[in-house]
C-alpha cells in the first residue's frame, strides 16, 4: 500500500498586454515546513491571463506528479491560486464557458485523480513566490532566453518568514484606523522572531495547528508587494483568447533550500499586500446630462445618448490599454449596465450587478431642474442642502441614507475582490460618497466635489483597514 503524501502547489500566470508576451510559474510546497520541492516556469509566447493561469496550473500538478511517482492515488494535492476564475471552474462550482479555456482545464483535471485534488483561493500577495517565477519565465522570453531554474531567485521566502509576514484578522470598516493601527502593532510584535508552527498549510480535512502564543495567527497572510517587474494583474474572466503554443514539458527543478534571514526593525515590518483598487467610472451620457436634471433610481431609467455611447467606448479602448482591470460591478439602472456593457465586451469580462450602487431616488424631483426644484419646492430643497438626514420631496432618499448602503456595497465588494482591481460603473452621488467615506470629510463634501459624464475615480482599500484615494473626475480618456 503507498505511503500517503500531501503537497501543496502554488501557480500563477500572466500576460504583459493581455493578451500579449504571457509566462506562469509554479511551485510544489512541503505542507508541514513551507520548503519548496520544485518549481516550474516556462515563457508561452503570446496568450491571455487565462490561458497562462491554466498552463501554470498544469506545470504544478504535473511537477507535484513527477515528485512522486509511485505515490499513486495516495498522493494528495491542496493547490492555492489567485485566479478566481481557475479555482471555481476547478472546484466545479463555475461553468466552462469558452472553448479555449475546455481542453485546458480538461488536461489540468487528468494529470491526477480528482479526489486527490483539492482547491483554494489565495489573495495575489499570498501568491508571490509562483508569482515571481512567471514573471521571471515572461523576462527570459523577453529577451530571448530560456528560464532556467539555477538562474531564479524567486524562493525567497522561507517558513519563518511566511509565519511572521502573516498579520491578525482586520478589525472594522475600510477606513477604520484604529484598526490598522492595532493590526499594525501586532504584526510587527509577531515578526520578531516568531518560529514557524509545524505544518504551515493545512490541508483540508487536517487539524489546523496552535499558533505560538506570542505569534499573530496565520490568516489572510500578505507578503511582500510584487517587485516594479510584476505582470499586471487583470484577470478577465473567460477573455478572447490569442494563439498560444500548446503545453510542452516545462522546466522543472528541485527548489534550492534557503536559509532563514533575521530581520530587524523596519525591516521587519509585514507589507499589507495588494489592496482592493475599486476604479469609479461614471455612466455616459444620457439625454437627461447636459439639461442638469435630477436623474436618480426613482425617474425614467433612461438609456445612453449617442454621445453616451461614444463616451462608454472610449472608456473602453481605455482600460482595455491599461490592461489592468479584473473585476466589473455595475449600478442595475440601464444607463450605467449599458457603460458596464461598452468595456465588459472589450475586456471579456462578465458585468455583476449590486443594488447597493445605484442612483439616488430623488422622489419628486426626478426629470426636474435644480431651479424647477427651487420654484417648486424650496423649503424641501433647503433642507436637503442643509442636512444629510433631510430627503427630497415625495418619499425620495436622504444622503445619510445613500450613504448607509453605498458603504454595504462597499464593504461588499472590498471582501469578495480583495486584492483585485475591481471597475465599479454607477452614479454622481455613489462616486462622491466612496470619496468623501475614504477622506473622512463631511457629508457636505460631496456639494464640493465636480463628476463629468464617464470620469473616472479610484479609491484603494488596504487590508489594514485604511482608504486611499488615488483620483478624482478623469476625463482624459474622452479627449
Amino acid at each position: 500500500m503507498s505511503v500517503a503524501r500531501q503537497v501543496v502547489v502554488e501557480a500563477d500566470g500572466g500576460s504583459r498586454g493581455n493578451p500579449g508576451p504571457a509566462g506562469y510559474g509554479a511551485v510544489v510546497i512541503d505542507p508541514a515546513t513551507g520548503e519548496p520541492l520544485a518549481e516550474a516556469a516556462e515563457y508561452i509566447g503570446v496568450a491571455t491571463n487565462n490561458v497562462a493561469e491554466y498552463r501554470g496550473l498544469i506545470a504544478g500538478l504535473t511537477a507535484a506528479k513527477a515528485l512522486f511517482p509511485d505515490a499513486g492515488d495516495a498522493l494528495r494535492v491542496h493547490v492555492r491560486m489567485d485566479s478566481k476564475l481557475v479555482v471555481e471552474q476547478m472546484s466545479g462550482r463555475w461553468k466552462i464557458k469558452h472553448p479555449d479555456m475546455k481542453p485546458l482545464a480538461a488536461r489540468a483535471a487528468a494529470i491526477l485523480p480528482p479526489s486527490s485534488v483539492t482547491y483554494e483561493w489565495i489573495p495575489r500577495a499570498q501568491n508571490k513566490h509562483a508569482d515571481r517565477l512567471a514573471n521571471e519565465a515572461m523576462d527570459a522570453g523577453r529577451d530571448g532566453r530560456t528560464w532556467e531554474a539555477s538562474a531564479s531567485t524567486a524562493a525567497l521566502d522561507t517558513p519563518s518568514a511566511r509565519t511572521a509576514s502573516a498579520p491578525p484578522p482586520v478589525q472594522g470598516p475600510p477606513g477604520d484606523q484604529a484598526a490598522g493601527a492595532a493590526r499594525a502593532r501586532a504584526a510587527l510584535a509577531a515578526a520578531r522572531g516568531a518560529a514557524a508552527p509545524e505544518g504551515l498549510f493545512p490541508m483540508p480535512g487536517a487539524q489546523e495547528p496552535e499558533p505560538p502564543v506570542e505569534a499573530a495567527p496565520v490568516t489572510g497572510a500578505a507578503a511582500p508587494a510584487p517587485e516594479p517587474s510584476a505582470a499586471p494583474a487583470a484577470e478577465p474572466s473567460e477573455a478572447p483568447v490569442a494563439p498560444a503554443p500548446e503545453p510542452s514539458a516545462a522546466p522543472v527543478a528541485s527548489a534550492p533550500e534557503s536559509a532563514a534571514t533575521p530581520q530587524t526593525g523596519w525591516g521587519s515590518a509585514p507589507d499589507l499586500g495588494a489592496p482592493a483598487t475599486l476604479v469609479l467610472l461614471r455612466h455616459g451620457e444620457t439625454a437627461l446630462t447636459p439639461q442638469k436634471r435630477f436623474s436618480g433610481s426613482g425617474g425614467t431609467d433612461p438609456e445612453l445618448s449617442p454621445t453616451g455611447r461614444d463616451q462608454a467606448e472610449r472608456a473602453a479602448a481605455h482600460f482595455a490599454a491599461l490592461g489592468t482591470v479584473q473585476e466589473i460591478v455595475s449600478s442595475p439602472l440601464r444607463r450605467c449596465r449599458e457603460t458596464a456593457a461598452a468595456v465588459a465586451a472589450r475586456l471579456g469580462l462578465d458585468v455583476h450587478v449590486d443594488e447597493g450602487l445605484r442612483e439616488t431616488d430623488f422622489g419628486a424631483w426626478e426629470g426636474l431642474t435644480f431651479g424647477e426644484v427651487r420654484e417648486r419646492h424650496g423649503d424641501d430643497l433647503t433642507a436637503w442642502l442643509a442636512s444629510p438626514d433631510a430627503a427630497p420631496t415625495g418619499g425620495g432618499e436622504s444622503f445619510a441614507e445613500v450613504a448607509g448602503r453605498v458603504a454595504a456595497a462597499r464593504d461588499r465588494i472590498v471582501a469578495r475582490y480583495a486584492g483585485r482591481t475591481v471597475l465599479l460603473v454607477t452614479h454622481v452621488t455613489p462616486i462622491k460618497t466612496l470619496v468623501r467615506l475614504a477622506l473622512g470629510a463631511p457629508p457636505e463634501a460631496l456639494f464640493r466635489m465636480e463628476l463629468s459624464a464617464a470620469s473616472i475615480s479610484a479609491v484603494a482599500y488596504y487590508g489594514d483597514g485604511n482608504a486611499s484615494v488615488r483620483l478624482l473626475n478623469d476625463t482624459s480618456h474622452l479627449r
